[in-house]
Protein backbone atom coordinates (compact mmCIF):
# COMPACT_ATOMS: atom_id res chain seq x y z
CA UNK A 1 0.00 0.00 0.00
CA UNK A 2 2.82 2.41 0.89
CA UNK A 3 4.34 2.00 -2.58
CA UNK A 4 1.09 3.22 -4.17
CA UNK A 5 0.94 6.19 -1.78
CA UNK A 6 4.57 6.94 -2.70
CA UNK A 7 3.75 6.88 -6.41
CA UNK A 8 0.61 9.00 -5.93
CA UNK A 9 2.56 11.66 -4.02
CA UNK A 10 5.27 11.54 -6.71
CA UNK A 11 2.54 12.04 -9.31
CA UNK A 12 1.15 15.03 -7.41
CA UNK A 13 4.65 16.57 -7.09
CA UNK A 14 5.33 16.06 -10.81
CA UNK A 15 1.86 17.29 -11.68
CA UNK A 16 2.35 20.50 -9.71
CA UNK A 17 5.59 21.25 -11.61
CA UNK A 18 3.72 20.63 -14.88
CA UNK A 19 0.96 22.88 -13.55
CA UNK A 20 3.42 25.78 -13.15
CA UNK A 21 4.56 25.25 -16.75
CA UNK A 22 1.04 24.84 -18.13
CA UNK A 23 -0.38 27.74 -16.09
CA UNK A 24 2.23 30.02 -17.65
CA UNK A 25 1.35 28.81 -21.14
CA UNK A 26 -2.37 29.12 -20.37
CA UNK A 27 -2.13 32.66 -19.01
CA UNK A 28 -0.08 33.78 -22.03
CA UNK A 29 -2.36 32.03 -24.54
CA UNK A 30 -5.58 33.03 -22.78
CA UNK A 31 -4.66 36.69 -22.53
CA UNK A 32 -2.57 37.25 -25.63
CA UNK A 33 -3.63 34.43 -27.98
CA UNK A 34 0.09 33.77 -28.28
CA UNK A 35 1.69 30.31 -28.51
CA UNK A 36 5.13 30.34 -26.87
CA UNK A 37 7.32 27.37 -27.80
CA UNK A 38 10.32 29.02 -26.06
CA UNK A 39 8.61 28.32 -22.72
CA UNK A 40 10.58 25.08 -22.19
CA UNK A 41 13.99 26.69 -22.63
CA UNK A 42 13.04 29.43 -20.16
CA UNK A 43 12.04 26.67 -17.73
CA UNK A 44 15.51 25.14 -18.19
CA UNK A 45 17.08 28.55 -17.60
CA UNK A 46 15.32 28.65 -14.21
CA UNK A 47 17.14 25.44 -13.24
CA UNK A 48 20.52 26.70 -14.52
CA UNK A 49 20.19 30.08 -12.80
CA UNK A 50 19.45 28.26 -9.54
CA UNK A 51 22.57 26.10 -10.08
CA UNK A 52 24.74 29.11 -10.91
CA UNK A 53 23.67 31.09 -7.86
CA UNK A 54 24.52 28.12 -5.63
CA UNK A 55 27.83 27.64 -7.48
CA UNK A 56 28.75 31.30 -6.85
CA UNK A 57 28.35 30.76 -3.11
CA UNK A 58 24.68 31.44 -2.61
CA UNK A 59 22.33 28.86 -1.15
CA UNK A 60 19.34 27.11 -2.63
CA UNK A 61 16.84 29.49 -1.04
CA UNK A 62 18.48 32.46 -2.73
CA UNK A 63 18.52 30.52 -6.00
CA UNK A 64 14.84 29.61 -5.67
CA UNK A 65 13.94 33.27 -5.11
CA UNK A 66 16.25 34.90 -7.67
CA UNK A 67 16.07 32.39 -10.57
CA UNK A 68 12.39 33.13 -11.48
CA UNK A 69 13.13 36.87 -11.28
CA UNK A 70 16.07 36.53 -13.68
CA UNK A 71 13.96 34.42 -16.05
CA UNK A 72 11.23 37.06 -15.81
CA UNK A 73 13.72 39.79 -16.76
CA UNK A 74 14.81 37.76 -19.80
CA UNK A 75 11.14 37.33 -20.69
CA UNK A 76 10.64 41.09 -20.43
CA UNK A 77 13.58 41.73 -22.77
CA UNK A 78 12.27 39.12 -25.22
CA UNK A 79 8.76 40.56 -25.12
CA UNK A 80 9.94 44.12 -25.69
CA UNK A 81 12.33 43.27 -28.53
CA UNK A 82 10.70 40.36 -30.37
CA UNK A 83 7.56 38.77 -28.97
CA UNK A 84 5.30 41.84 -29.18
CA UNK A 85 6.04 42.05 -32.91
CA UNK A 86 4.51 38.59 -33.31
CA UNK A 87 1.09 39.24 -31.74
CA UNK A 88 -0.45 40.10 -35.10
CA UNK A 89 0.91 36.98 -36.79
CA UNK A 90 -0.95 33.67 -37.07
CA UNK A 91 -0.17 30.74 -34.77
CA UNK A 92 2.05 28.78 -37.21
CA UNK A 93 4.30 31.84 -37.57
CA UNK A 94 4.40 32.37 -33.80
CA UNK A 95 5.29 28.69 -33.30
CA UNK A 96 8.02 28.77 -35.94
CA UNK A 97 9.71 31.88 -34.53
CA UNK A 98 9.47 30.83 -30.88
CA UNK A 99 10.95 27.45 -31.81
CA UNK A 100 13.87 29.47 -33.18
CA UNK A 101 14.09 31.36 -29.86
CA UNK A 102 14.01 28.01 -28.03
CA UNK A 103 16.92 26.68 -30.09
CA UNK A 104 18.95 29.87 -29.57
CA UNK A 105 18.39 29.75 -25.80
CA UNK A 106 19.35 26.08 -25.71
CA UNK A 107 22.57 26.78 -27.60
CA UNK A 108 23.36 29.59 -25.15
CA UNK A 109 22.81 27.19 -22.26
CA UNK A 110 25.13 24.61 -23.89
CA UNK A 111 27.74 27.31 -24.54
CA UNK A 112 27.67 28.64 -20.97
CA UNK A 113 27.23 25.44 -18.97
CA UNK A 114 28.26 22.64 -21.31
CA UNK A 115 26.53 19.39 -22.20
CA UNK A 116 26.95 17.67 -18.83
CA UNK A 117 23.87 18.06 -16.58
CA UNK A 118 24.47 19.97 -13.36
CA UNK A 119 23.40 18.24 -10.13
CA UNK A 120 21.81 20.38 -7.43
CA UNK A 121 21.60 19.22 -3.82
CA UNK A 122 18.41 19.92 -1.86
CA UNK A 123 18.86 22.34 1.05
CA UNK A 124 19.99 20.70 4.27
CA UNK A 125 16.68 21.43 6.01
CA UNK A 126 14.85 19.38 3.33
CA UNK A 127 17.40 16.64 2.70
CA UNK A 128 15.83 14.04 5.00
CA UNK A 129 12.81 11.80 4.65
CA UNK A 130 9.44 11.60 6.35
CA UNK A 131 8.95 8.20 8.05
CA UNK A 132 5.44 7.07 8.98
CA UNK A 133 5.53 3.36 9.83
CA UNK A 134 6.66 1.60 6.65
CA UNK A 135 6.04 4.71 4.53
CA UNK A 136 9.09 6.81 3.65
CA UNK A 137 8.95 9.98 1.56
CA UNK A 138 11.53 12.75 0.86
CA UNK A 139 10.87 16.05 2.59
CA UNK A 140 11.93 17.96 -0.52
CA UNK A 141 9.12 16.53 -2.65
CA UNK A 142 6.60 17.44 0.05
CA UNK A 143 8.10 20.94 -0.04
CA UNK A 144 7.58 21.06 -3.84
CA UNK A 145 3.91 20.09 -3.41
CA UNK A 146 3.40 22.69 -0.68
CA UNK A 147 5.10 25.56 -2.53
CA UNK A 148 3.34 24.88 -5.82
CA UNK A 149 -0.04 24.66 -4.06
CA UNK A 150 0.59 28.03 -2.39
CA UNK A 151 1.78 29.61 -5.66
CA UNK A 152 -1.20 28.16 -7.55
CA UNK A 153 -3.60 29.55 -4.92
CA UNK A 154 -1.96 32.99 -5.04
CA UNK A 155 -2.12 33.05 -8.86
CA UNK A 156 -5.77 32.03 -8.77
CA UNK A 157 -6.57 34.75 -6.20
CA UNK A 158 -4.68 37.29 -8.29
CA UNK A 159 -6.56 36.33 -11.46
CA UNK A 160 -9.94 36.07 -9.73
CA UNK A 161 -9.88 38.80 -7.08
CA UNK A 162 -7.55 41.61 -8.17
CA UNK A 163 -7.86 44.43 -10.69
CA UNK A 164 -4.89 43.02 -12.60
CA UNK A 165 -6.67 39.68 -12.86
CA UNK A 166 -9.86 41.35 -14.03
CA UNK A 167 -7.90 43.17 -16.74
CA UNK A 168 -6.23 39.91 -17.84
CA UNK A 169 -9.58 38.14 -18.04
CA UNK A 170 -11.16 41.08 -19.84
CA UNK A 171 -8.24 41.16 -22.27
CA UNK A 172 -8.59 37.44 -22.92
CA UNK A 173 -12.20 38.05 -23.95
CA UNK A 174 -11.62 41.21 -25.97
CA UNK A 175 -8.20 42.89 -26.11
CA UNK A 176 -9.54 45.76 -28.25
CA UNK A 177 -12.14 46.59 -25.63
CA UNK A 178 -9.39 46.80 -22.97
CA UNK A 179 -7.54 49.33 -25.13
CA UNK A 180 -10.70 51.34 -25.75
CA UNK A 181 -11.23 51.58 -21.98
CA UNK A 182 -7.93 53.44 -21.74
CA UNK A 183 -5.84 50.64 -20.30
CA UNK A 184 -2.29 50.23 -21.54
CA UNK A 185 -2.60 46.92 -23.36
CA UNK A 186 1.13 46.82 -24.20
CA UNK A 187 2.03 47.07 -20.50
CA UNK A 188 -0.62 44.48 -19.66
CA UNK A 189 0.71 42.09 -22.30
CA UNK A 190 4.28 42.56 -21.04
CA UNK A 191 3.24 41.87 -17.44
CA UNK A 192 1.26 38.80 -18.50
CA UNK A 193 4.14 37.38 -20.54
CA UNK A 194 6.63 37.98 -17.72
CA UNK A 195 4.28 36.38 -15.17
CA UNK A 196 3.71 33.31 -17.35
CA UNK A 197 7.41 32.81 -18.06
CA UNK A 198 8.44 33.47 -14.43
CA UNK A 199 6.16 30.57 -13.43
CA UNK A 200 8.16 28.35 -15.79
CA UNK A 201 11.41 29.66 -14.22
CA UNK A 202 10.06 28.84 -10.76
CA UNK A 203 9.18 25.33 -11.97
CA UNK A 204 12.73 24.86 -13.28
CA UNK A 205 14.27 26.01 -9.99
CA UNK A 206 11.95 23.75 -7.98
CA UNK A 207 12.59 20.63 -10.06
CA UNK A 208 16.38 21.14 -10.19
CA UNK A 209 17.24 19.32 -6.89
CA UNK A 210 15.18 16.34 -8.14
CA UNK A 211 16.55 15.95 -11.68
CA UNK A 212 19.38 18.51 -11.93
CA UNK A 213 19.83 21.18 -14.58
CA UNK A 214 19.88 19.78 -18.12
CA UNK A 215 19.95 21.73 -21.38
CA UNK A 216 17.39 19.37 -22.91
CA UNK A 217 14.96 19.29 -19.98
CA UNK A 218 12.96 22.13 -21.50
CA UNK A 219 11.91 20.28 -24.63
CA UNK A 220 10.64 17.32 -22.62
CA UNK A 221 8.74 19.50 -20.14
CA UNK A 222 7.30 21.67 -22.94
CA UNK A 223 5.82 18.64 -24.70
CA UNK A 224 4.18 17.46 -21.47
CA UNK A 225 2.99 20.99 -20.64
CA UNK A 226 1.17 21.18 -23.97
CA UNK A 227 -0.41 17.79 -23.25
CA UNK A 228 -1.57 19.24 -19.92
CA UNK A 229 -3.02 22.31 -21.65
CA UNK A 230 -4.82 20.17 -24.24
CA UNK A 231 -6.28 17.88 -21.55
CA UNK A 232 -7.36 20.78 -19.35
CA UNK A 233 -8.58 23.02 -22.16
CA UNK A 234 -6.77 25.87 -23.88
CA UNK A 235 -6.81 29.07 -21.83
CA UNK A 236 -8.36 27.51 -18.71
CA UNK A 237 -6.50 27.99 -15.41
CA UNK A 238 -8.51 25.30 -13.52
CA UNK A 239 -8.01 23.10 -16.59
CA UNK A 240 -4.24 23.50 -16.31
CA UNK A 241 -4.39 22.23 -12.72
CA UNK A 242 -6.70 19.32 -13.56
CA UNK A 243 -4.65 18.36 -16.63
CA UNK A 244 -1.39 18.54 -14.66
CA UNK A 245 -2.77 16.22 -11.97
CA UNK A 246 -3.97 13.74 -14.60
CA UNK A 247 -0.61 13.70 -16.41
CA UNK A 248 1.47 13.63 -13.21
CA UNK A 249 -0.48 10.71 -11.73
CA UNK A 250 -0.55 8.77 -15.01
CA UNK A 251 3.21 9.26 -15.46
CA UNK A 252 4.07 8.28 -11.90
CA UNK A 253 1.80 5.23 -11.71
CA UNK A 254 2.85 4.08 -15.20
CA UNK A 255 6.52 4.36 -14.20
CA UNK A 256 5.89 1.94 -11.35
CA UNK A 257 3.81 -0.55 -13.37
CA UNK A 258 5.04 -0.23 -16.99
CA UNK A 259 8.12 2.07 -17.19
CA UNK A 260 8.60 1.57 -20.96
CA UNK A 261 5.06 2.67 -21.69
CA UNK A 262 4.93 5.85 -19.61
CA UNK A 263 4.82 8.23 -22.57
CA UNK A 264 2.38 5.99 -24.41
CA UNK A 265 0.01 6.10 -21.45
CA UNK A 266 0.17 9.90 -21.22
CA UNK A 267 -0.73 10.35 -24.88
CA UNK A 268 -3.35 7.57 -24.71
CA UNK A 269 -5.08 9.35 -21.83
CA UNK A 270 -4.90 12.62 -23.76
CA UNK A 271 -6.46 10.95 -26.81
CA UNK A 272 -9.30 9.45 -24.73
CA UNK A 273 -10.09 12.79 -23.11
CA UNK A 274 -10.07 14.59 -26.47
CA UNK A 275 -12.43 11.95 -27.88
CA UNK A 276 -14.84 12.50 -24.98
CA UNK A 277 -14.35 16.27 -24.64
CA UNK A 278 -12.75 17.80 -27.77
CA UNK A 279 -12.20 21.14 -25.99
CA UNK A 280 -10.53 19.55 -22.97
CA UNK A 281 -11.87 19.09 -19.44
CA UNK A 282 -12.48 22.83 -18.84
CA UNK A 283 -12.12 24.17 -22.36
CA UNK A 284 -14.53 26.67 -23.77
CA UNK A 285 -16.52 25.79 -26.85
Amino acid sequence: MSIYLFEILNGVALGMIYFLMAAGLTIIFGMMNFVNFAHGSLYALGAYFCFQIIDWGGNYWVGLLVAPILVGLIALALERTLIRRLYAFDHPTQILITIGVMLVLREIILLLWGTVPKPITPPEALSGVLILGDFVYPYYRLFVITVTCVVGLLIWLMLDRTRFGIMIRAGSENAKMVSLLGLNSNLLFSATFVLGVALAGLGGALISPIRGADAFMGAEALGIAFVVVVIGGMGSFPGALAGAMVVGLVQSLSAGIWPEGTNIMIYAVMAMIILLRPNGLFGRA
